[in-house]
Formats: C-alpha cells, sequence, structure tokens
C-alpha cells in the first residue's frame, strides 16, 4: 500500500474564486433567499461565511490580529462552540450587507487570501492544526488544503440550493477535496477494533473520484492508496453525494441510499458519522 502524497491545492483557489463570482453575478434576488444544507443558512448566508473565512485568515495568520476572546479551553466541544458564535454572529452582522456588495468584497479579498495561502512554506509547521484529523500540529500544506475543502464544500452549498452543482464535481477541484477529507479516516477509526491487517477499501464513484484502503496495524490505522491484497470490507458512496457525508449535511436515515457496504458492519457503520468540517 502506498503512503498519501503531500497535496498541493493553493493553486486551486483562484479557480474556485472565478467559478463562484460568476455563480453570485448570475443570481436572481431570489436565488439568494434559497435555503441550503447548512442549518438556517440561506444562500446570503454562505456566501457571508466565504467571506469571513477569507477576512478571519488574512487578519490572524497574516497579521497577527486575533480580536477579543477565544475558546474557554482548547478542547474540542469549547472550539466548536466559540467558531459556532464567531460564525453566527458574523452572519447576523452581515444581513445588512446587500448581495452585490457580498459579492464585490469577495472580488476584492480573494486575490490578497489566495496570495497569502500560496505564500505558506507547504513543510513548516502551521498556526492551526487540523483536528478533525487527529492531529495536534500540522503542516502549511495540509492547512491549506484543509482550507481549500471549506472554500470548495460551502461554494457547493450554495450551487446545490441553486441547482448548479456540476461545475466543482471535476476531477480538478472535486478530487483535492476528496483526498483531503479521506485522511480524517485513520483518526475516525482509532477506536474501532480490528486485528492487524485488516483492510477497508474506500470508493467514491463518478468523476473526480478515487479509492482509498484503510488498513489497522498493530497500533493504529493507516490510509494509502494502490492496495492490492486482500480487502475485508467495503464502502462505496455516490459521488453526487460524497461531499455531503464529509460535511454534516447527508442524514443519517437518507445516507444508505447513496452508500454501500460489504463485510463486517463493525468495520463499515463507522462511516456514517464522519466529519470532516469543525463547526
Amino acid at each position: 500500500m502506498q503512503p498519501l502524497p503531500i497535496l498541493p491545492t493553493a493553486h486551486l483557489f483562484p479557480v474556485l474564486d472565478q467559478h463562484l463570482l460568476t455563480l453570485l453575478r448570475a443570481l436572481e434576488p431570489a436565488d439568494w433567499l434559497k435555503p441550503t444544507v447548512a442549518p438556517q443558512w440561506r444562500v446570503h448566508d454562505v456566501a457571508l461565511h466565504l467571506l469571513d473565512g477569507s477576512l478571519r485568515t488574512l487578519s490572524m495568520l497574516r497579521d497577527g490580529h486575533f480580536g477579543s476572546g477565544g475558546p474557554a479551553s482548547p478542547a474540542h466541544e469549547d472550539v466548536v462552540q466559540y467558531l459556532n458564535q464567531l460564525n453566527a454572529d458574523w452572519v447576523r452582522a452581515g444581513q445588512r450587507l446587500s448581495p452585490q456588495l457580498v459579492t464585490w468584497l469577495l472580488e476584492v479579498i480573494g486575490p490578497a487570501y489566495n496570495t497569502y495561502m500560496a505564500s505558506l512554506p507547504m513543510l513548516q509547521p502551521a498556526m492551526f492544526s487540523v483536528g478533525w484529523a487527529g492531529e495536534e500540529q500540522s503542516l502549511n500544506w495540509f492547512h491549506v488544503a484543509r482550507d481549500y475543502t471549506e472554500k470548495w464544500h460551502h461554494q457547493q452549498q450554495i450551487r446545490q440550493a441553486v441547482g448548479q452543482e456540476e461545475p466543482l464535481l471535476t476531477p480538478e477541484l472535486y478530487y483535492p477535496f476528496l483526498a483531503t477529507c479521506v485522511r480524517a479516516l485513520p483518526h475516525h477509526y482509532r477506536n474501532v477494533p480490528a486485528a492487524s491487517g485488516t483492510t477497508l477499501q474506500f470508493t467514491v464513484t463518478g468523476v473526480g473520484g478515487g479509492t482509498w484502503f484503510l488498513q489497522r496495524q498493530p497500533t493504529r490505522w493507516e490510509l494509502g492508496t494502490d492496495y492490492n491484497g486482500l480487502v475485508t470490507a467495503t464502502i462505496t458512496v455516490d459521488g453526487n453525494v460524497a461531499w455531503r457525508l464529509f460535511t454534516k449535511s447527508l442524514p443519517r436515515a437518507e445516507a444508505p441510499h447513496h452508500i454501500a457496504t460489504t463485510g463486517d458492519p463493525q468495520l463499515t457503520d463507522s462511516i456514517f458519522s464522519l466529519i470532516t468540517v469543525m463547526a
């Protein structure tokens, strides 16, 4: 089994931006009010959140300005609560911004954000770790890839709401999203017992999809590709909805209609609770 390589994604941010701006400029006023799969957020709210992500990155990481306050503790629950409150406060305040102004601000801030992300040395430690992958210290390439998944899936939330999902479901843009998200699997499966050598095949179908293998080692699970040995269980996810599985927007009752499994349910059922977002 081949270990997973470093995954460069900084060059894709301008491509995502162009898709986003083209989409937003073409929306009708009623489209901005349509609900998305993000709970209680409309298209306007998700666009505001995308803007907030870029502004927050530049303020904190580039400029060293963290504002006031912070999570009550480094514990996962406290960090999530803190981020949820930040997100809610921004979206509430942003209701006074018109769709045209939100689009213009995204256009203005995008190049500065993209330039900063591309400037980060890929193999240097990142300021923030990728918590959903179980890392206490991450390298910049993974931090950037994690931000790519954020930009990708929030744009896709808007696209799903207005019926224009296909532009992001391409090998160029979708595969890097998936190849980043699957890196949550070893941490997610950390408490799933299995004999050493047990191997789980995880496949996302369709254009932009791929196949990965999760294998139990004596003390941990490891993820890789190009495995030709015995497979103990398989999980196959419909590529059209795989992004929703990773981002808390595929209801458990709906998921079995899009996910096929073989083998021991003890090995496959954990996939239904996989999450690769913090808040």
